[in-house]
C-alpha cells in the first residue's frame, strides 16, 4: 500500500512526536503486516534527518523518501482539548509540498487533500493515480483548516474507490455539494451514489462508525478507552479497514478492526506508539 503525502513533526505540548497522516497509515499499514510505503518530502534539515532516522527505527520503507535543499521539513503545533482532541496549525511551503514524480507499484494507493494545497504535489499525486490504474484508491479526506478547496476536493472524490471522512467532514461536504440528508449516514449514501464509490466510511469518535456501500449499511458502536489524545486514530482506522477490505473481509469486519485499532491509537500518544496484532486481538477478542 502506498501512502502520498504529508511526513512531519506534530509538535505537542508535551514535546515532538512524528506525525502526518501519510506516514501514521503506512507505519500502521506495517505493523498488521502488509507492506506500506511511504511518498514524502523532507527538508535537508536537522528535522528531515531526525525524521528519516525515525521513520527507519520504526521498520518503514524510506526508498520513496525525497530530500528538499531548500524548503524546511513540515511542523504542525498542536494544542489538545479536555477531551484529547487535537487543533492543527499547519506550517505551509514545507517540503512535502513539492513532491516529485516516482515511480512506484501498489495494490492500493492511500491519499488526502492536505497535500494538495500545493500545485507541485497535487500534479505529482494526479500523476501517481493515473499510473497505478489497477490500484484500489483510498481517500482519507483529512480537511485540514486553509489547506483545501472545493475542487480540491471535489476532485479527489472523482478519482476514488473507497471514501473515509469523520462526522464533522461529512457535515462540510454536505455544505459544498448542498445534500439534502443531515444525519452522516444519509450524507455517506448522497456521497457514495454522487461519484459511485465503492464506499464511503464515516467516523463519529466515540459513537462508532458507519460505513455504506451500494447494497449494505454497517454501523458499530465506540469503544470506551482512557483517551490521551486521538492524533492518528483515523489513520489507524483506515489501516485496518483497509488491511480488511483488501482480504475480502465483510463490511461489518472492515469497520469493526478500523474503529478497534482506532480506539487503541487514541490510547497512546501521538501516532506511532506500537500495537502489534496480537494486542488488537486480544483487545477485540477476535483475530483480525
Amino acid at each position: 500500500m502506498v501512502a502520498f503525502g504529508e511526513t512531519l513533526w506534530d509538535l505537542l505540548p508535551t514535546g515532538s512526536v512524528l506525525g502526518g497522516a501519510p506516514a501514521n497509515f503506512a507505519y500502521r499499514v506495517n505493523s498488521l503486516g502488509d507492506r506500506g510505503i511511504i511518498v514524502t518530502r523532507l527538508g535537508r534539515d536537522d528535522l528531515g534527518r531526525k525524521a528519516f532516522e525515525r521513520l527507519q527505527a520504526l521498520g518503514m520503507d524510506t526508498s520513496q523518501v525525497q530530500w528538499d535543499e531548500e524548503k524546511s521539513t513540515g511542523t504542525v503545533p498542536v494544542t489538545i482539548d479536555s477531551k484529547g482532541v487535537p487543533e492543527f496549525t499547519i506550517v505551509k511551503d514545507a517540503a512535502y509540498d513539492f513532491i516529485q514524480p516516482a515511480g512506484v507499484k501498489a495494490d492500493a494507493v492511500c491519499f488526502g487533500t492536505l497535500v494538495q494545497r500545493s500545485p507541485v504535489s497535487r500534479r505529482t499525486l494526479h500523476r501517481l493515480l493515473d499510473s497505478l490504474r489497477s490500484a484500489l484508491k483510498f481517500c482519507d479526506i483529512n480537511l485540514r483548516r486553509d489547506c483545501f478547496t472545493r475542487a480540491t476536493v471535489a476532485a479527489s472524490l472523482e478519482r476514488a474507490d473507497l471514501l473515509k471522512l469523520n462526522d464533522d467532514e461529512a457535515v462540510q461536504l454536505r455544505a459544498f455539494f448542498g445534500f439534502r440528508g443531515g444525519t452522516p449516514a444519509a450524507i455517506a449514501h448522497e456521497v457514495r451514489r454522487r461519484w459511485s464509490l465503492d464506499a464511503v466510511v464515516v467516523t463519529l469518535g466515540e459513537q462508532g462508525a458507519i460505513a455504506v456501500t451500494e447494497r449494505e449499511e454497517s454501523v458499530v458502536a465506540g469503544w470506551k478507552v482512557d483517551v490521551v489524545d486521538t492524533i492518528g486514530s483515523g489513520d489507524a482506522f483506515s489501516a485496518a479497514f483497509l488491511h480488511c477490505w483488501l482480504k475480502g473481509r465483510p463490511l461489518s469486519d472492515c469497520l469493526f478492526f478500523g474503529n478497534a485499532l482506532g480506539a487503541m491509537a487514541a490510547r497512546t500518544q501521538g501516532a506511532t506508539a506500537p500495537i502489534t496484532v496480537d494486542e488488537i486481538n486480544q483487545f477485540c477478542g477476535r483475530t483480525i
